[in-house]
């Protein structure tokens, strides 16, 4: 702490000058930045200090030098502390500069003095000297000076200190070599004058500098320290070389490094400097890496490429000696591919640098078309552009690009106008698949060279392409940057052509592009459409401004995807011209599509609103009042990306309005805004804050469901974010504005915004009881990070006891919410608080800590749950279980920044040592306890066993501590397959507390051991006590079963070994590999136990502890622990082996998997690979099962790892991945193993059958890569003779999996080709075949070459027209002449595929031998012949299928007749085919097939379901149908007609079916819908009753309670037929279905409240149609609304249209839940025993609070119709006379028991209840009811019994009431009508 002394003899010094105050100002401001941690505080404080400095720097002039001396002293004290940030240091020398104007010699002498002091002559620098050293030299004029008159001792001490960290045992932290090799970089590169003549001058070179530089050369050796430092070394050698005087010595001196290994022995001279070869036995090859990479950063131009004089050729460095060397070290060093392909790049570089002296002296082109070192580069960048390391890709694109601008150069420099480069490129970027990231790059590249015109044709299935990989995230950049290259092209080559306007621009555009666009964002996927709309549609209206006019052209249409594509077009256009505005038809379309059903749709729109180019931009009015009223309705979205989204829009809104208000505070007149207006824009901004205010806090109650509420704390942490002055430092962006006060005054002057106020701190504190995490967790950021530091005192005290009370639940959730509780208790607590919770009773209060006295009191806690738990562990796993308090332990250390600061405090280090000591040994008691007690073991040897129990043992055990629970008494009781609650009620707290045990000790670990904390007198955790937490972690890894107790405890475990392994303290180091050890041990040894003993976490014992490793470290732990298990996994097994044991081979192999599967290894397993697929492909073969078992798991495992996740459901089609042959380059060892299986397999076959049990795991990884590029001397080609070998497999298996194996490696450009030869090989006769298996594979081969990839059209048609010449002479293998059904079939499917080539002979051949196929079948699908032929019925079923394709092809009324026919028949396989066809079918058929295959089954519709003679027929009979008529404008007059008689029967026996049969869900949905099919076209008067049981129906289906499938089915059925049904009964001629409409209204307000979203989309729909005028046909250009609106617009019918009718009332009020408000108070306050299970609700999305503050309005403005209504008047008077007693009571009863002190003890545990919220709702709007009730009756009213008082004495009491309770958190705060608000009370205002 020299700073701070510095700066109090500094304040004392200036005490009595006169410049005493800002001297003191800026101390202040240097102890300020000295205390805070957080960056952005430090950098306030600098700013600050400098500031003061420039006004001090007057004041210190007129004084002398001595005067002066303190300050500067001071000052340069601070600055040498702040050595360890850059940024710091130079401000810090801006003010010391400052400060020392007319001073500078003074700050020269102690500049100097300071530096002199930093180390004693012969001493090893610090890394903090160092770190002096490196900042005084670059940033500090007078630090260069300094070092340059000392520049000899500075050298002698850098020498001293590298010579003793490469001797020095242990090795010291990397970070110190670091820092010496970075000072001797940086002296050489700021001083290279005066180091020179040190090197290259024979007369003052240095001896000094020559032992230094023989240090350097051990460095880059590998002597010692990590990689990142022998990197550097080659910068700092590079930079010595620089300083040669000639080239050529500069050249020389590397040359000879370059040679040094080739040399041996010997001395080495460099310049004038000779050193002796560095003594390393065995180099690893990074040296070249390291000298390479060195020299292409920072070497001279004329040192690369001046001649070499010991050559015998014209060669130079970067030619002939660089090169070579880079090429070999991207083959070798896989560990080091990022800096190998750095260096490629860099070279590339260097070379287009030096291309006139390159030419100058080699006198020719270095890069003609025939040259080697061409043809080495381009194979060196294609080999690697699929390269999956990270950080390659970018230095590959790199140096494609620099690559063809060198060849463009030379090409220009020489006059050659033959450029066949550009072309070969452009051809292999065509042939390789649209999948492959590496192919656009390269595109980009060529796109300036070649015109855009050339590409376009070249590559015309480009927009596709682009399409396809704007649906793919790791595509679409890539995808993009080929646009923008293309489209910039034509814009260039337009201007150069002078080629007309800006309109001749876009047409040009629109040509191209247009379509392409506008298909993307029409797409339904949206990862599309947003790619489309955020990288490509913004950047066009930027580039092309004219283009907007034709897409808004194409976006004009009413369905979905036009309005989602226009509002992103509207977006883009704002966010390019800044302003849009909105009126008329453009804003009318808006709110329809801030309404729509599809969340795309609405959160684009309210994008819209929200976001402006300009922060200060004001909102305008329609803005306002449109997020007013749609912004309510998105609040319980289920969709968690929308919240985010939203959250993020509203936040821009609130920004704009921050950002403008505060503009016009300031007088300034923001952007867009009227001057008029200014004062009437700020009160709305004040006011919409409010009201969202408000808005966020109401959907904050209990009784709102998770959606509502995690969306309100998200808007709410928006608010707050925005809208306050609190100053996060954590945070880099986001900040408040340094006038933020000036508006929160002007607001709270207005009576708004008092976000801190009792009402939102309970709404708050209610959230941190919620059962998630989510809530909890954000719920209490909230509260910590911007309400008042502590708690009022009654509210700390009721959530202490709270707190303490849940962490006692044997509930996980329970007892995590008490966790957070006391958590935020800590945090908003201070010394006054600590008094009031009197924790001085179990801890008094000499602890001075608050954070120590929270954890000792926490501590004393689980050690009196611990006793319990001893004495008796059910009755403590049921009333005091462990993990509560571990978790509040966990998070109040842990989680507690302030507890952190406090455990570095010198002063509280023994309380805190202390206290964690205990702590560690109470968790090893309680999980030995534990652990013991499932293994009825609970004594002392309990730790002992080795073995995990089985879960027999377990459940033993579980059995003996119930019974010793309940007094020895056994139980009669059944034999139940679920568990009884005391069974989850001890492994609940058995596998949670250990759990949460893991998780504690390892975060502790993280926590003190972390690198760069301050020195202290001792170790919290001491040597003794993490090796007992070492011990705890084993003995949980080793004897737990339970794998979600193994998860958490292997995360803390990773934290806990990383700490460990990267401490500088060799005995800590050897804590985690010692236990390594003991692990192999334990593998290897013999094993005893049997495998149903297994320990879940035994592998991950190993997976963490090598996860610990640094990423950057060799991984020596790793590399030991791999090659012992596949050591130990290659072993032969014993003779005599069991079975039911675990074999050491199996374990390892596990192992092995679990050691691919951790994500923490990354790239560190691919050196491991190969011996990995090796080992676990001779697993394969095992006679042991688990072993086959282990290796098939590790085969995955190591496939997922190489391959990456499959991304698709189709083996051989992913939809990413990486080709064959990039694959092959990059692991060409395990490209030979792979190859060696395959040859194994392909081999003679001795006698029978010759299983090879490896190859299908072989050709399933080979199926998954993707076709590479087309080129001569493909490694894959060796793989196309073993896999064409495959095809005469006599295992089915094998031929299928060989046919898709075989797609990789044939290239797109080649498969016709190939195609044909296979096609050739087909026998023309049948006595041609020699194998049927080999017939049956060539054709599967056909099959999967011709089948497309995902996002490509296949192969042209005419292509494949030879293919399909060649098939037809072949045909004969379709007829039954081939006896093979299964060969017909293949040879039917390979002709489906390439219908398009087919002459008119052959497509009649086919349909003629399908036709006398399908014909002669007799009824009944019997054979005629006698044989059963397996296969038979699939042949059928693809030929019905291949008919109906064709059908649809031609649109033929033959074939179609055929197809129509071909359903009639009675054979099930044929109907069964044909029906999946239509229903499986996506793309569009043509609708003549549509409408025959719709009128055949709606003609056969009646005999079908009489006779039902099968389930799963009649269910895809019904499918197809409804599938046929989805669209109801397909329905006819003809269908009409075809039903003529029979639809009544139907619609009988589809209702009898749902209401007294039980065929089962799904056929139960297909009935519904058919009969609501049905019955939309055919009903009148005579149908009443028919109407009636299908509305009857639809009830019962629609029940919370019914199953999904059939709420889903009443949902859809309403859709179809409710919305007929209800317009129908709006007229006059048809009343008796009104009673009808209003149990479907009834029911769709039921189904919009449904848990399930397609449930609420689908009855969103019926209130859809009924939202459009009754003159429009129903569907017609109706866009379906979100739930919540069709919710509001359903209540707005019943209210218009039926209002007047006395059942609407009645109906409305049955929404209201019937609560026991008394009985649940009764409850709560009761503290009954918890169970461990709680009863799930029906409906947890339904929020009945919330919807009865909906109906609320509705019902007052029925009740105003009571007047004129006699039913209505009756049906009022009736609904008070039943139920105002009750609430009356209930009003009274609420005020007597809130109005007393005695309702405070549950007061908290009320707040968080649900149901008491939702009474308390009821209840007020039932009294708000009552009260209007007595209003609108009058004196009707008056003879009420037990209601004796008037309107106005009930409101009164309601006013009362409602205060009352908001006191405490369970109603909101009656409006006072001082806000700024417009009409629309926010949701949940009463």
């Amino acid at each position: 702490m020299g700073a701070e002394r510095e700066a109090k003899a500094c304040a004392e010094y200036y005490g009595a000058l006169g410049i005493a105050q800002p001297v003191l100002s800026c101390l202040q401001c240097l102890r300020q930045f000295a205390g805070s941690t957080a960056k952005r505080c430090r950098d306030k404080h600098l700013e600050e200090a400098l500031l003061l400095s420039q006004a001090l720097s007057k004041g210190l002039q007129a004084l002398g030098e001595a005067e002066a001396r303190p300050l500067l002293r001071c000052v340069l004290a601070f600055q040498m502390e702040a050595t360890g940030n850059s940024s710091s240091f130079q401000k810090l020398e801006q003010i010391v500069t400052q400060l020392a104007v007319g001073k500078e010699a003074v700050l020269a002498q102690e500049v100097g003095t300071l530096l002199s002091g930093l180390a004693p002559q012969g001493e090893v620098l610090s890394p903090g000297d160092l770190q002096s050293v490196c900042l005084f030299m670059e940033e500090s004029s007078l630090g260069r000076q300094h070092w340059r008159q000392n520049l000899a001792p500075l050298l002698q001490r850098l020498a001293t200190t590298l010579r003793w960290l490469l001797r020095s045992q242990p090795v010291p932290s990397a970070t110190w070599g670091y820092l010496v090799i970075k000072a001797c970089l940086q002296l050489f590169q700021v001083l290279p004058k005066d180091v020179a003549p040190l090197v290259w001058s024979a007369e003052e070179k240095s001896e000094t500098l020559q032992s230094l530089l023989g240090l350097l050369l051990e460095v880059v050796w590998g002597k010692a320290l990590n990689k990142d430092t022998r990197l550097l070394v080659g910068i700092a050698l590079s930079m010595l070389v620089n300083m040669a005087p000639q080239p050529e010595r500069g050249a020389s001196a590397m040359l000879g490094l370059f040679q040094l290994r080739k040399q041996g022995a010997g001395e080495l001279k460099f310049g004038e400097l000779a050193v002796e070869t560095p003594t390393v036995l065995e180099p690893d090859g990074l040296e070249k890496l390291v000298l390479t990479r060195g020299l292409l950063t920072c070497c001279r131009v004329d040192i690369l490429s001046c001649q070499l004089e010991s050559f015998t050729h014209k060669a130079c460095l970067l030619l002939d000696v660089i090169f070579p060397t880079m090429c070999a070290l991207t083959k070798e060093h896989k560990d080091c591919h990022y800096y190998c392909f750095q260096a490629c790049a860099l070279w590339l570089q260097r070379l287009r640098d030096a291309l006139p002296a390159v030419w100058s002296l080699k006198g020719t082109r270095i890069l003609a078309q025939d040259t080697e070192l061409l043809q080495q580069l381009l194979q060196l960048v294609w080999d690697n552009a699929e390269t999956p390391v990270e950080g390659v890709s970018e230095f590959i694109h790199s140096s494609f690009r620099l690559l063809l601008e060198i060849y463009h150069l030379e090409c220009q420099h020489f006059q050659d106008q033959e450029r066949p480069l550009y072309q070969q490129m452009l051809q292999r970027v065509v042939s390789m698949p649209w999948q492959i990231k590496a192919r656009y790059v390269p595109l980009c590249a060529i796109v300036p060279y070649v015109g855009s015109q050339q590409v376009l044709d070249t590559y015309r299935d480009l927009p596709q392409h682009l399409l396809n990989c704007l649906s793919t995230n790791h595509l679409c950049p890539a995808a993009a940057e080929v646009y923008r290259a293309l489209v910039r092209q034509q814009c260039a080559e337009r201007w150069d052509g002078q080629q007309g306007s800006a309109e001749a621009a876009a047409e040009r555009w629109a040509l191209c592009w247009l379509p392409l666009l506008s298909q993307a964002l029409c797409s339904p996927l949206p990862i599309l459409q947003s790619n489309a709309a955020n990288y490509l549609l913004a950047w066009t209206l930027r580039q092309l401004p004219a283009t907007q006019a034709p897409l808004a052209t194409r976006f004009s249409g009413q369905d979905t995807a036009s309005l989602r594509a226009w509002v992103s077009l509207l977006k883009a256009q704002k966010s390019v011209s800044g302003a849009l505005p909105l009126h008329g038809e453009a804003l009318e379309r808006l709110c329809c599509c801030l309404g729509a059903r599809e969340e795309g749709v609405r959160l684009a729109a309210m994008g819209l609103l929200c976001c402006s180019p300009s922060t200060n931009q004001p909102l305008s009015g329609t803005e306002m009042r449109l997020l007013r009223r749609f912004l309510p309705l998105n609040l319980n979205c289920d969709s968690s990306s929308f919240r985010q989204l939203l959250q993020a829009a509203v936040r821009k809104a609130l920004v704009r309005l921050r950002d403008s208000s505060l503009a016009q505070l300031r007088g300034k007149e923001p952007r867009g805004t009227d001057p008029s207006e200014g004062e009437g824009q700020l009160t709305q901004a004040v006011g919409f804050v409010e009201w969202l205010l408000q808005l966020s806090i109401a959907s904050l109650s209990p009784g709102s469901n998770f959606q509502r509420k995690k969306t309100g704390l998200l808007l709410l942490s928006a608010v707050l974010e925005t809208c306050t002055d609190t100053w996060s430092p954590d945070k880099k962006k986001g900040q408040p504005p340094r006038t933020m006060a000036t508006l929160l005054s002007y607001a709270r002057q207005s009576g708004c915004w008092d976000f801190f106020s009792q009402p939102n701190l309970l709404a708050l504190l209610s959230c941190l009881q919620d059962s998630t995490n989510e809530i909890r967790d954000l719920a209490s950021e909230l509260l910590v990070r911007y309400f008042p530091p502590t708690f009022p005192e009654p509210i700390a005290l009721a959530l202490f006891q709270l707190a303490q009370d849940t962490l006692a639940s044997p509930r996980v959730q329970e007892a995590e919410a008490g966790a957070v509780l006391m958590k935020t208790i800590l945090q908003k607590s201070d010394s006054g608080t600590m008094k009031i919770l009197a924790l001085e009773a179990e801890a008094p209060l000499t602890l001075p800590n608050r954070g120590l006295c929270f954890a000792q009191h926490l501590l004393h806690m689980l050690q009196a749950q611990y006793a319990a738990a001893r004495q008796d562990l059910l009755q403590a796993a049921a009333t005091s279980p462990m993990h509560g308090v571990i978790a509040a332990l966990r998070r109040c250390l842990l989680q507690v920044p302030e507890v952190a600061a406090s455990m570095q405090a010198a002063e509280l280090a023994q309380c805190w040592q202390e206290l964690l000591t205990h702590l560690v040994s109470t968790a090893r008691d309680i999980t030995s306890f534990l652990l013991g007690a499932l293994q009825s073991q609970q004594g002392p040897g309990a730790d002992e066993q080795a073995a995990a129990p089985s879960f027999a043992d377990m459940g033993n055990a579980i059995g003996s501590l119930i019974m010793l629970g309940k007094g020895g008494v056994q139980e009669e009781e059944e034999d139940l397959v679920l568990l009884s609650e005391e069974h989850g009620l001890i492994l609940t707290c058995c596998w949670v507390s250990v759990k949460e045990i893991g998780l504690l000790l390892g975060g502790l670990a993280e926590l003190l051991l972390a690198p760069g904390l301050p020195a202290r007198s001792g170790p919290l955790l001491p040597l003794p006590t993490l090796r007992m937490a070492a011990r705890v972690f084993q003995e949980i890894l080793l004897r737990c079963r339970h794998w979600g107790a193994v998860e958490g405890c292997s995360t803390g475990f990773i934290k806990f070994c990383a700490a460990l392994l990267n401490h500088p303290d060799v005995e800590l180091q050897a804590i985690p590999q010692t236990m390594l050890e003991q692990g192999l041990e334990a593998l290897s040894g013999p094993r005893s136990s049997s495998i149903t003993r297994r320990a879940a976490g035994f592998p991950v014992l190993f997976l963490c502890i090598v996860s610990g490793e640094a990423p950057e470290q060799a991984r020596p732990l790793l590399t030991h622990c791999v090659q012992t298990l596949l050591a130990l996994a290659s072993m032969a097994l014993p003779q005599d082996w069991d079975q039911t044991l675990d074999l050491p081979q199996v374990c390892a192999l596990h192992v092995l998997q679990t050691l691919v599967h951790g994500t923490g290894l990354g790239s560190a397993l691919l050196w491991h690979t190969t011996p990995m697929v090796a080992l676990s492909l001779r697993g394969l073969g095992s006679p042991c099962w688990a072993m086959r078992n282990a290796a098939i798991q590790l085969f995955s495992a190591l496939t997922s790892r190489l391959l990456g996740q499959q991304r698709s459901r189709g083996e051989s089609c992913p939809m990413e991945g990486l080709s064959l042959q990039a694959f092959l380059g990059q692991h060409p060892q395990l490209g030979a193993v792979l190859l060696g299986e395959l040859g194994a397999a392909e081999g003679p076959v001795p006698a029978g059958p010759c299983l090879r049990p490896a190859l299908h795991a072989v050709l399933t990884f080979l199926a998954q890569l993707q076709p590479g590029a087309d080129g001569p001397g493909s490694p894959s080609d060796c793989f196309l003779e073993p896999l064409l070998g495959l095809a005469g497999s006599p295992i089915y298996a094998v031929r299928a999996m060989a046919a898709k194996a075989l797609v990789p490696v044939i290239p797109l450009p080649r498969r016709p080709g190939f195609l044909l030869q296979l096609a050739e090989q087909l026998p023309t006769t049948p006595r041609q075949v020699r194998s049927h298996n080999a017939v049956h594979g060539r054709l599967l081969q056909m099959q999967a070459l011709l089948a497309p990839t995902v996002g490509t059209d296949g192969l042209s048609a005419e292509a494949l027209h030879p293919v399909a010449l060649q098939l037809e002479a072949r045909v004969w293998l379709l007829t039954p002449a081939q006896r093979c059904p299964l060969i017909r079939d293949a040879f039917l499917r390979v002709l489906t595929l390439l219908p398009a080539s087919f002459s008119p002979g052959l497509a009649q051949s086919i349909h003629d031998a399908i036709s006398t196929e399908l014909g002669s079948l007799p009824p009944g699908g019997k054979p005629g012949c006698v044989e059963l032929q397996v296969g038979l019925a699939v042949l059928h079923q693809t030929m019905a299928r291949f008919m109906c394709s064709e059908a649809a092809r031609l649109a033929d009324g033959e074939r179609i007749g055929a197809v129509c026919s071909l359903v009639q028949q009675s054979n099930p396989d044929i109907q069964l085919a044909i029906l999946s066809w239509v229903i499986t079918r996506k793309e569009g058929t043509c609708e003549e097939l549509e409408k025959a295959l719709g009128l055949t089954l709606l003609e056969s519709l009646r005999s079908v379901l009489q006779e039902r003679r099968d389930k799963e027929f009649l269910r895809l009979y019904l499918e197809a149908l409804l599938h046929l008529y989805r669209d109801p404008s397909s329905w006819s007059q003809e269908a009409s007609h075809k039903l003529q008689g029979s639809s009544a029967a139907c619609l009988e026996i589809l209702l009898h079916m749902v209401e007294a049969e039980c065929p089962g869900p799904d056929l139960l949905f297909q009935a519904l819908c058919a009969a609501s099919l049905l019955l939309t076209h055919r009903f009148g008067d005579e149908d009443s009753a028919l109407v009636q049981r299908w509305c009857t129906a639809l009830e019962e289906c629609g029940r919370s309670a019914a199953c999904e499938e059939l709420r889903l089915a009443a949902a859809r059925s309403l859709q179809t037929a409710g919305a007929a049904v209800v317009r129908r009964s709006l007229r006059a001629a048809c009343p008796v279905l009104v009673p009808v409409a209003l149990r479907l209204i009834n029911v769709g307000i039921h189904l919009l409240q449904d848990e399930e979203r397609e449930v609420r989309h689908e009855a969103a729909g019926f209130a859809s149609l009924l939202q459009q005028d009754p003159g429009e046909p129903l569907h017609d250009s109706c866009v379906f609304v979100q739930d919540n609106v069709g919710l509001q617009g359903l209540l707005q019918l019943l209210l218009g249209e039926f209002g007047e009718h006395p059942e609407t009332f009645d109906m409305l009020l049955r929404h209201l839940p019937v609560l026991d408000l008394r009985g649940i108070v009764k409850e709560l306050e009761a503290n009954r025993a918890i169970s461990l299970y709680k009863e799930d609700e029906p409906n947890v999305f339904a929020e009945p609070a919330v919807l009865a503050r909906q109906l609320l309005p509705i019902l007052l403005q029925l009740l105003e119709k009571a007047s004129t209504s006699i039913a209505l008047r009756a049906s009022a008077l009736h609904w008070l006379t039943d139920t105002g007693p009750g609430v009356l009571h209930d009003l009274q009863y609420c005020k007597q028991h809130w109005g007393q002190e005695a309702a405070a003890r549950c007061g908290m545990k009320a707040l968080g209840c649900a149901k008491l919220h939702t009474a308390v709702v009821v209840l007020l709007v039932r009294a708000r009811l009552a009260a209007r009730a007595l209003q609108v009756l009058g004196e009707d009213a008056v003879a009420v019994p037990g209601l004796d008082c008037g309107t106005q004495e009930l409101e009164q009491e309601l006013e009362l009431v409602q205060g009352l309770l908001a006191q405490h958190g369970l109603a909101p705060v009656p409006s006072q009508g001082n806000a700024p608000r417009e009409q629309g009370p926010p949701s949940g205002a009463v």
